[in-house]
Parts: C-alpha cells; structure tokens; sequence
C-alpha cells in the first residue's frame, strides 16, 4: 500500500501586500490537491493599508498577471498617459526630464490606492481559498524543532509549520532573531494626501497627473490612482525628527504643506489647497543591505521589507516584494515537484536558489532608491555646492534611463537558468555517488 503524501505547511508572517502576494504565489504554483497548506498571520486586527498611492512597475505586473490578478489590478489602476514621471522645475515647473513609459499594453505600469490593492489580494485569497487567514496574530519567537518551525504569537498561542515566510514589515520580528540592525533613518519625512482629479481637469496644465517638483532638500511628487479618479501626493521633505517607528505617523493642517512648499510653482500650491484638510506625516526609514535571506536549515526565509526595505524614491518597493513572492512561490512549487516531504537538506537548497535570484535585484533597488532621492533633491556628492541651474543636467542625465533595468529584468529567465545548474549540480551528485556504489561493490 503507497505511504500518505505529507502535507507540507507554510506559515506566511504579515498580511499585508508581500505576504498576500506570496499567499497567492504559492497556490498558483503549487498542487492544488491538499498537499499545500498555508496559513497567513497578520499581527493587526484586520488586514487593511494605511497610506495612499502606490506604485507596481511593469515587471510587477506582469507577475501579477501570471497568477491571474492582471485584469483586475488594471480595473483599479491608475494611466500615465505614457508617461512614468515627468520631471520639473519646482519653481517655474518647466521640464527637466520626462520619463515615458508604454501604457497602452494590457500589462503596464500600474498605480493603485494601497487599500484597494490589499482588498484585491484580499479578495483573491478568499475567493481562491489560497490560506486560512489569521488576525491578531503577532508572532514574537520562532523555535526550531528538528523538521519543523513552531511559532510563538503574543496571545500566548502556537504553531507549527514546514516553512516560515517572513515578510512582516520593516521592524520584522523574524529578521530580529537574526539580525540586530535597527531600520535606519533617512533624514527625510513626507506628508501625503489625495485630490479628487474632478477639481483639477479644468485648469491642470500638463497632459499627465504624473508630475514632480523637483528642488533644494524637497520635491513634490504627484501621480493619478484609483481609475484617475485620485490625484496622489507625496511631498518630500528634509527633517532632522530622527523617529525609526513604522507605525509613526503623524497629522497635521495642510497649511503646514504649504508653508514648506510656499516657494513652489503655483500648480503645486494650488494643488495643495485642494488637498485634505489634515494630511498625514510620515518618516522614512530602511534598511541596511542584508546578505542572508534563508535560515533554519532553509525552514524560515525573509522577503519584502523584512529583507530589505527601502525608500520610495524609485517607486519599486512593492515590486521587488511581489517578485520575491513570485520566485518563492515557484521555488517551493519545484522543491515539492523534486524532492516531496520534510526533506530539509533539500529545501534548504531551493530556498537558496530563491535567495540567489532575488538578493542581487533587491539590493540594487535598494542602494538605488537612495540615490535617486539625492538626485532629486541635489544632493549627491556631485551636485553638492553648485547652484540649482547647475545641477539640472545632472538630475536629467541620471533620471533619464534610471528605471530601465528594473522594468524590463526578466526573473524568470534568471530562475530558470539557476534552477537548471542546481539540477545539473544534483544529477552530477547522484552519478558520482552512482560510482562510488558501484565501485566499492566490486572490490568487495
């Protein structure tokens, strides 16, 4: 009589937009047959966002729509009208630099409302019945138990699981067990709202709501969500609050935004007095580059911003996350397809090839979404001291071509490549070890 399939169980901690993302990653790629089990446990009461816009480039969205998501991540996204971010003067608001984009594809940039993504992830989890989602569930310690992982929550309860996916945010208990690097401050807040595009048509003097400003230690940057129904706005700012806490945000009058911004174009001002009476703070924060993704015998992995968070300067945070929950997803599914079980060794090694393929990508939008917010303030080592006419075509030679290499990498290919040395790296094992059997029997 053939022995029962083990389950193998999966434990995702976070629920917001990686974790879901991931959620929906693994059931897509994995056997539908009940061999799969996967949990999802978000720390808040409910699963929502805070926030508003958000950015998911076309490499993301071509992911999403891989496992089914596309048609509806259109149906709440915002248009560009071929054009990624366009560039100004803070001032005068005469171009710098436009960036384009090709929009008129089915997979395309996409902007969205943060809460309307989640709800979407949301949805699908449910409707696929992908994971049994958990609320208030913080989990504070992991424990290794030989094959297993069991999770500890701060409600006193338990769990065990084959596989842990850390990517429970930028203060990630997970990563703390080990690593002790605190987030890092950025020197920089931002005050953030949204505009009903209806009081905006008739005056907008640009043929996209894909606009920022850019000027000495601010700018301010607008880009169209929600069906191009909600102009938002995310306006930079320096500030030496050096507060490390995710959950800080803050509320204020928008006349403060328009005391920072008062020297500004006057589509910036007027834009500002259309804004939310009490526009939220917030304080940006990252993380260090982490070079370890993978722990516990290859049993717990870190991804999104628990592996590593960065600015929003390039718009890819939520990107690089769903790409990690992608190639999870195809990693587990290949592991279960190769070797079925609790084999750890084995997992060990295609959480490592998840690892390889996403560390390089993750780490360069990093250092990168650094950069790029001193290119937009004039503040890399080059623009420092020169006066702002100066520095314009410096911003337009580093802005122009900088998205490129995240919008068309092609993760895919690169997962295939390394999927096909681990497996010729296997066989190669298995022949030599095929040899060594053989020989030994004959000289006995």
């Amino acid at each position: 009589m053939p022995s029962q399939k083990l389950q193998f169980h999966i434990a995702v901690v976070g629920g917001g937009i990686g974790g879901l993302c991931a959620a929906l990653s693994i059931h897509h790629h994995c056997p539908k047959d009940g061999s799969v089990a996967i949990d999802v446990y978000e720390q808040a009461p409910e699963y929502k966002e805070i926030g508003a816009g958000l950015g998911i480039g076309v490499n993301a969205a071509k992911l999403l729509h891989r496992i089914g998501l596309g048609q509806d991540l259109n149906g709440i996204s915002g248009h560009r009208n071929g054009i990624w971010i366009s560039f100004r003067r803070y001032d005068n608001g005469s171009e710098i630099v436009t960036v384009p984009v090709d929009d008129r594809q089915e997979i395309r940039q996409s902007p969205v409302h943060r809460a309307e993504f989640l709800n979407l992830l949301f949805d699908h989890v449910k409707k696929r019945n992908a994971a049994i989602l958990h609320n208030n569930k913080k989990c504070i310690k992991l424990r290794d138990r030989d094959s297993l992982v069991e999770l500890y929550f701060a409600d006193g309860t338990t769990a065990t699981a084959d596989l842990v996916v850390g990517c429970d945010g930028i203060h990630s208990n997970i990563r703390s067990q080990f690593r002790s690097d605190n987030p890092k401050y950025s020197g920089r807040m931002c005050y953030r709202g949204l505009v009903p595009i209806k009081d905006l048509e008739s005056w907008w003097p640009f043929e996209s709501y894909s606009i920022s400003w850019l000027g000495p230690d601010k700018h301010f940057l607008a880009f169209p969500i929600s069906k191009n129904t909600l102009l938002n706005i995310v306006a930079f700012v320096y500030s030496d609050d050096d507060r490390t806490q995710e959950s800080w945000t803050a509320f204020c009058h928008k006349s403060e935004v328009q005391r920072k911004f008062e020297s500004f174009d006057h589509t910036v001002r007027r834009t500002i007095s259309f804004m939310n009476e009490y526009p939220s703070k917030w304080i940006l924060n990252d993380r260090e580059l982490l070079d370890q993704w993978v722990y516990g015998s290859g049993k717990i992995v870190l991804m999104g911003d628990a592996a590593h968070a960065m600015l929003p300067h390039q718009g890819a945070g939520a990107g690089q996350a769903i790409e990690d929950g992608y190639i999870l997803g195809r990693a587990i599914a290949d592991h279960l397809a190769t070797f079925p079980g609790r084999e750890t060794q084995k997992l060990e090694q295609w959480m490592n090839l998840y690892q390889e393929v996403r560390i390089p990508r993750a780490q360069k939008a990093q250092a990168t979404a650094r950069q790029a917010g001193e290119v937009y303030e004039m503040q890399t080592p080059h623009m420092k001291g020169k006066d702002y006419a100066d520095c314009l075509p410096l911003v337009r030679d580093s802005l122009k071509d900088r998205m490129q290499w995240i919008w068309s990498g092609d993760i895919e290919t690169e997962y295939e490549e390394r999927k096909q040395h681990l497996m010729d790296l296997s066989a190669s094992e298995r022949f030599g070890d095929n040899r060594i059997s053989s020989t030994r029997e004959i000289q006995y």
